[in-house]
């Protein structure tokens, strides 16, 4: 690494801690190489940057100190095996989000295992990350998805073009009434702040994400209801269904399918940093 590109590094990295940034080197670092049209790991054998490179890197620098996301600026983010198109208008995938895709992926594996495709269902999907990953990574599968937002469907359209993922724009609520009874495995990340959390909401997402993907009524549950019925209707006997919540649900969200009285195995599983984040539940025989 030459000195001029330590010193850019440093000099940024500063920048974006004093901005609240909270990954202010690891930040500064990929953009360098998204400027440099490297990568974060080969920063170490690259020349400094020309100019104009320069340029560019400062308004990078500039707009990401605003708290514009990471992934906006680069319009990449990768989420498991896969690299995504991001940007204005559709939730930015966290890595959290890989847990819950891992998980659908073991359970169509399952199903695979058995000598039939699995059926799988990919509600609120976003940019289109739980999708993909299934599709990529269990090629046999049948993958459905839908979302609501307009501009978050254009996004995954993007990202799902090729893959054989059927995809559909909707709502979650009424979506795949073709399915009925047929579906193997659901995934779903809906929206799960609070109402009332708006404050507490790291501005990158607060300001950023589209709210429809953020919030859910008072108790930010308002989603998880409809997943648990729509989930029913949709699931063949045995069919699992896995979502995402937030840390502080761990009890309240897997409750919405416990008082259903029509869910077996109904779990909460941790995230790597020990804290609550998904549920998974079994439809009844």
């Amino acid at each position: 690494m030459t000195s001029e590109v330590r010193d850019l590094l440093r000099e940024a990295g500063t920048t974006l801690d004093a901005a609240g940034v909270a990954s202010p080197d690891h930040d500064a670092a990929e953009l360098l190489a998204f400027v440099l049209d490297t990568s974060r790991g080969q920063l170490l054998l690259a020349d400094g940057p020309d100019s104009e490179q320069r340029q560019r890197y400062a308004e990078l620098i500039t707009r990401r100190a605003s708290r514009e996301p990471l992934q906006h600026l680069t319009g990449t983010t990768g989420f498991r095996y896969v690299d995504l198109a991001v940007g204005p208008g559709v939730f930015t995938p966290r890595p959290e989000t890989e847990l819950l895709a891992g998980w659908a992926v073991e359970q169509a594996r399952m199903v695979s295992a058995t000598g039939r495709a699995p059926v799988v269902v990919d509600l609120c999907t976003g940019s289109g990350a739980i999708a993909r990953s299934i599709a990529h990574e269990v090629p046999d599968a049948r993958v459905h998805a839908v979302e609501l937002d307009e501009v978050a469907h254009g996004w995954a359209a993007r990202n799902l073009a090729g893959t054989g993922v059927e995809l559909r724009h909707g709502d979650m609520a009424d979506a795949f009434d073709d399915l009925a009874g047929t579906v193997d495995v659901i995934a779903c990340n809906p929206p799960y702040i609070p109402l009332e959390a708006w404050e507490s909401v790291a501005v990158e997402a607060r300001d950023h994400d589209p709210h429809l993907a953020l919030f859910s009524g008072d108790d930010g549950l308002d989603a998880m209801r409809v997943l648990e019925t729509r989930a029913a209707l949709l699931l063949g006997p045995g069919g699992v269904v896995g979502a995402e919540h937030a840390d502080v649900q761990g009890v309240s969200a897997p409750a919405v399918f416990t008082g259903a009285d029509r869910w077996v195995d109904v779990r909460d599983h941790l995230d790597l940093a020990g804290r609550a984040r998904y549920l998974t539940a079994r439809l009844a025989r």
